[in-house]
């Protein structure tokens, strides 16, 4: 142990360990301790654990908010019922729609309280205090519906699409959006993340279009032509190389874009993108740790079987010319008899959960069953996943948390605490809840059967 190494290979040894692995090299002598406590280790293991983008983030100590973030996730693993603050907010909200964490949400956020956005029938977007549980802004009645939001909670701004398809981009804060465009077509979906550029939107239209737009300006970017049929769903990758587009139109082969291409459009040149050869596509996501990854989940043949497929994206360079290639790497069909599954999830790109009627499966990309779990009584309605949490509602009035511990071969998914949509109230359901959560909060919109919607949240007490 008096031996010792060059700093430069010392480092890179490392990096390969783990934070419990580092935290005990840093207790061999004060060399090995300097080595350990070394900042871009400590943040290389934040971007390896929660898969968020860091561009532009002024973290004072990333050991710090490692073991800070990790120390919140073991009290959520182990939480019961009573360890979390119950709040709801009801009164002349209207029906609820979709939910977005605005700020707070990201491990980076720590000191910044959770606040999330819904839109209302009522023609309002509201921001909520998910720890105080009260209403902190709320915007002026629109003219007309609105039926997409997004939100970029690195920066704090919400973006949204009515039905006179007009974008609006909000702070929160102000009463007048920040800015507005009214589109010429229908927008169907919207995704806006940040590059080290800044921030950009992507729109994809009913004439099969995809619109890039900057944010908050909404100046226009690029245009291009996807498919012949509407753009019904986008998605980029965690590494924003990567855009995901796809339809639900039998004919529609799926398409993933170089981001690069649509960002930075060349005079004469189309977007570098690759077809993915699966029609009926009904879901899909991007692993959260494993780069360049994505799953798609499909549907074959008459009696609607549902399959899944892994691809690796890589795009090589050979002089003026770029070649993009999906390489499938695994694929399985489901077993007959199994309900129809409509959501799923990856973590670490080995593993996929979906639910099928009450039941929720972790299963390999090659079809190895890990896990059944059987925590619901009725038909999961709703499943929302990050790369720390799994969330999934019924309509028997309760909630589950999963959490997903990261051991052996493939990470598996812990079965954590079942709460109620709203404490006390047996009526049934009239839309599916649907629910979103950090490391220290769950928020759920329930519509009771003859009430309007509740916004539920729950506060870890730490």
């Amino acid at each position: 142990m008096e031996m010792q190494l060059p700093d430069v290979l010392m480092r890179h040894i490392f990096s390969f360990l783990d934070a419990a692995s580092l935290l005990r090299a840093g207790q061999v002598s004060r060399y090995w301790k300097n080595i350990a406590d070394e900042e871009h280790l400590w943040r290389n293991l934040c971007q390896r654990r929660w898969s968020i983008s860091w561009e532009g983030l002024q973290v004072p100590s990333w050991k710090q908010l490692f073991l800070t973030q990790a120390r919140r996730e073991r009290c959520m693993m182990g939480a019961q019922p009573q360890d979390f603050a119950y709040r709801e907010a009801t009164g002349g909200l209207g029906i609820l729609g979709p939910l977005a964490y605005f700020s707070g949400s990201d491990p980076s956020m720590s000191g910044q309280k959770p606040v999330i956005c819904t839109v209302s029938s009522r023609y309002m977007l509201y921001a909520w205090d998910v720890q105080e549980g009260v209403m902190i802004w709320s915007s002026p009645v629109q003219q007309c519906k609105i039926k997409c939001l997004a939100t970029l909670p690195q920066r704090s701004l919400a973006v949204t699409v009515d039905a006179w398809n007009t974008i609006k981009v909000w702070n929160c804060r102000d009463v007048n959006p920040l800015a507005t465009l009214t589109m010429t077509t229908c927008c169907l979906s919207l995704e806006v993340f940040l590059t080290d550029d800044g921030p950009f939107l992507m729109i994809g239209d009913y004439e099969g279009d995809i619109y890039t737009l900057t944010v908050p300006e909404l100046n226009s970017i690029s245009q291009v032509n996807a498919f012949e049929y509407p753009v019904d769903h986008l998605h980029c990758s965690p590494n924003r190389k990567w855009i995901f587009a796809y339809g639900t139109h039998q004919h529609v082969l799926p398409k993933v874009f170089l981001m690069e291409s649509l960002l930075r459009p060349a005079v004469g040149r189309a977007p570098l993108f690759v077809s993915l050869p699966f029609a009926f596509c009904s879901q899909a996501c991007w692993a959260l740790k494993c780069i360049n990854r994505l799953t798609i989940m499909f549907q074959r043949d008459v009696f609607r079987r549902t399959g899944f497929t892994t691809f690796d994206l890589t795009a090589e360079s050979t002089g003026d010319s770029t070649v993009i290639e999906a390489r499938e790497i695994a694929s399985f069909m489901l077993p007959g008899g199994m309900d129809v599954p409509v959501w799923m999830g990856v973590q670490d790109g080995t593993t996929v959960v979906f639910e099928s009627g009450p039941r929720l499966f972790l299963f390999t990309i090659h079809g190895l069953l890990l896990k059944e779990f059987h925590d619901h009584e009725n038909t999961i309605c709703y499943l929302w996943t990050d790369s720390v949490h799994v969330l999934t509602t019924s309509r028997d009035n309760y909630l589950h948390l999963y959490m997903w511990e990261e051991e052996g071969w493939h990470p598996r998914l812990q079965s954590c605490c079942h709460l109620e949509h709203r404490k006390g109230d047996i009526r049934p359901s009239c839309y599916d809840p649907i629910a979103i959560c950090d490391n220290t909060s769950i928020v759920c919109v329930v519509s009771k059967c003859g009430g309007a919607s509740v916004l539920v949240m729950y506060s870890l007490n730490m």
